[in-house]
């Protein structure tokens, strides 16, 4: 069964998810290895707690594993994945109304750890202001941030994932550009980069 068309992207997990539609479970597992812990960061963005956040990219991969959904390969996969995720989350947060987040100093845990002691608590010290001043964005701001920046999606896929045109996921990109550096200056911190 081999549904790719020809205009269609081609990358490894849209193999993948064919090889496990196929019948071949380790396309599957290829597909959990290469996007679990990039999808558990994107749903703790949404959710505001990890332990949700895993839940739901749980029942998000379970969801593709049971309903075997059919991917066209009209996008990438990822952004195929992450809509799926978005709206498992956002079903979850109608459901339960609960926003529950993580203490700021627990996600220090998230961070890998460096050889450096100096150089790894500047880093994390970083990674702390920048979630910080994310968790302090409107919710829509720190999404688009999140994909595009954290999840290296395109403008074009985070405007897929998030239900918008181009052009306005590109104005909302600047606003919340601008945001997060105005969050980022409360703390100290200047990125000439945003």
């Amino acid at each position: 069964m081999n549904n790719r068309r020809e205009d269609c992207p081609i990358d490894k997990a849209y193999d993948d998810y064919h090889r496990f539609l196929d019948g071949d479970d380790n396309g599957f597992v290829e597909i959990i290895k290469d996007y679990k812990d990039g999808l558990i960061l994107y749903l703790f963005g949404i959710t505001g707690n990890i332990y949700t956040a895993e839940e739901l990219a749980e029942e998000t991969f379970v969801k593709i594993v049971i309903k075997k959904p059919l991917f066209k390969g009209g996008s990438s996969f990822k952004t195929w994945l992450y809509s799926i995720a978005k709206n498992l989350a956002l079903d979850y947060l109608r459901k339960s109304k609960l926003r529950q987040t993580l203490p700021i100093e627990d996600t220090a845990l998230l961070a890998n750890e460096s050889e450096n002691p100096l150089k790894n608590y500047l880093t994390e010290e970083r990674k702390i202001a920048v979630h910080k001043a994310l968790g302090n964005l409107k919710p829509h701001y720190r999404e688009a941030i999140w994909l595009t920046y954290f999840e290296e999606l395109s403008n074009k896929e985070t405007a897929k994932i998030m239900g918008k045109t181009l052009h306005s996921t590109e104005m909302l990109l600047t606003r919340a550009r601008e945001a997060l550096k105005k969050e980022l200056e409360k703390e100290g911190f200047v990125y000439e980069k945003l």
